[in-house]
C-alpha cells in the first residue's frame, strides 16, 4: 500500500515557535514510517513551498501554536489549497483563539465561566471600573495568546496598570477576569460527529508558581500532572460533559482540550485549546494513553479524523 504523504507543519512566527518545534520533533519521531512519508514545512519560510507541493500532499498535521497557527489563518490557507488537516477549521479556530468570543459561546451554551471585562489601550487608567466588574484578585491576559504568555495575577489595585501594559504588549485587546482559587483540571475530547471525552487530568503547579504559567508549563519538574484526576464521580462526569459541550459550542472537530477550575464541586471553564501540546508527555496524549490510545495510535487517529471529511472550508 502506498504511503500517505503527510505535511508536518510547525514553527511559524508566534511567541510559541519553540514549543511548536519541540512538539513536531516528538510527532515526527512517533509517526509510523511504514504508513507515512513525512515532509516538514515551516510557515515562517515555506508557505510558497506548501502551495507548490499541494497536489502531492494527502494531509497536513498542524503543530503551530498561537498567532497564525491556532487562529484560523493556516487552516484557511490549507482549505484554499484543498489539503485536509487535523483539528478545528477556520471558524472554530478563530472562536477558540479569541478568549472573549469563546466565553460568549460558552455562556450561550449554558456553560459556567468566571465574570470578565474587556480592556482596550484607552482604558488603562480605569482601574475602578475593572475592579468593580471582576473584583480582586483578578487575572489579566491577552485575548489572543496561548501558553499563558503576557498573563498576570493581580492582587491589589496598584498592580493593575503594569499587568495591563504587559498584556497589551502581546495583543491590542486584554481580558480581565475574576480569579478563582481552586483545582485546575483539563479534559480532552476526540472525534468528529461522535465525540469521546478522555480521562481528566489535574494540573498541580509547584508552589513557586501562582498559576500554570509559561515556565510552569514547559520547565521540567515545575508541574505535577495526575491522570486520572482524583475527583468525585460527579465532578468527573460534569467536567467531561462540559468539555464536549465546549467543543461543540465552538464548532470544533477532530480534538480539543478544555481547561477548567473546580471550586468545591463547582466547575468553571477557562479556555479550549484547538491544537493541544503534542509530545508523548503532553496533557492530551497522557489522557489518550490512559484511555488505551498510546501516542503513535493517537496520531494515527487524528490523521484518520482529518481524512474523514472532504478538504475545503467547513467552519
Amino acid at each position: 500500500m502506498a504511503k500517505l504523504r503527510l505535511a508536518l507543519i510547525a514553527g511559524g512566527v508566534s511567541a510559541e515557535r519553540e514549543v511548536s518545534l519541540r512538539g513536531a520533533a516528538g510527532v515526527e519521531q512517533a509517526l509510523n514510517r511504514d504508513r507515512y512519508e513525512v515532509v516538514r514545512y515551516d510557515p515562517a519560510t515555506d508557505l510558497a513551498r506548501i502551495a507548490a507541493d499541494a497536489a502531492n500532499i494527502d494531509a497536513a498535521f498542524i503543530l503551530l501554536h498561537g498567532v497564525h497557527g491556532e487562529d484560523g489563518t493556516i487552516q484557511g490557507f490549507l482549505d484554499l489549497l484543498g489539503i485536509p488537516y487535523q483539528g478545528a477549521g477556520v471558524l472554530g479556530s478563530a472562536l477558540a483563539m479569541d478568549k472573549n468570543l469563546a466565553k460568549v459561546m460558552y455562556r450561550l451554551a449554558g456553560l459556567p465561566v468566571a465574570p470578565w471585562v474587556m480592556v482596550e489601550p484607552g482604558d488603562l487608567r480605569d482601574s475602578g471600573r475593572i475592579e468593580s466588574a471582576v473584583g480582586l484578585p483578578c487575572v489579566v491576559k491577552p485575548v489572543r495568546q496561548g501558553s499563558s504568555i503576557g498573563m498576570s495575577i493581580v492582587r491589589t489595585r496598584d498592580q493593575l496598570p503594569a499587568a495591563l501594559e504587559l498584556a497589551l504588549r502581546h495583543d491590542g485587546e486584554v481580558m480581565v477576569e475574576a480569579f478563582l482559587k481552586g483545582r485546575e483540571l483539563t479534559a480532552g475530547v476526540l472525534g468528529n460527529s461522535e465525540l469521546t471525552a478522555l480521562p481528566l487530568i489535574e494540573i498541580i503547579p509547584d508552589s513557586r508558581y501562582d498559576f500554570f504559567n509559561y515556565e510552569a508549563k514547559y520547565q521540567p519538574g515545575a508541574t505535577r500532572e495526575v491522570c486520572p484526576a482524583p475527583v468525585s464521580e460527579t465532578v468527573r462526569a460534569r467536567a467531561q460533559d462540559y468539555a464536549v459541550r465546549a467543543h461543540r459550542s465552538l464548532q470544533l472537530r477532530g480534538y480539543s482540550r478544555t481547561d477548567m477550575i473546580v471550586v468545591g464541586e463547582e466547575l468553571y471553564l477557562l479556555e479550549t485549546n484547538t491544537i493541544p501540546g503534542m509530545t508523548p508527555t503532553s496533557l492530551l496524549p497522557q489522557a489518550a494513553a490512559e484511555a488505551g490510545l498510546p501516542f503513535a495510535a493517537l496520531l494515527d487517529r487524528l490523521i484518520e479524523l482529518a481524512l474523514e471529511r472532504p478538504a475545503g472550508p467547513q467552519g
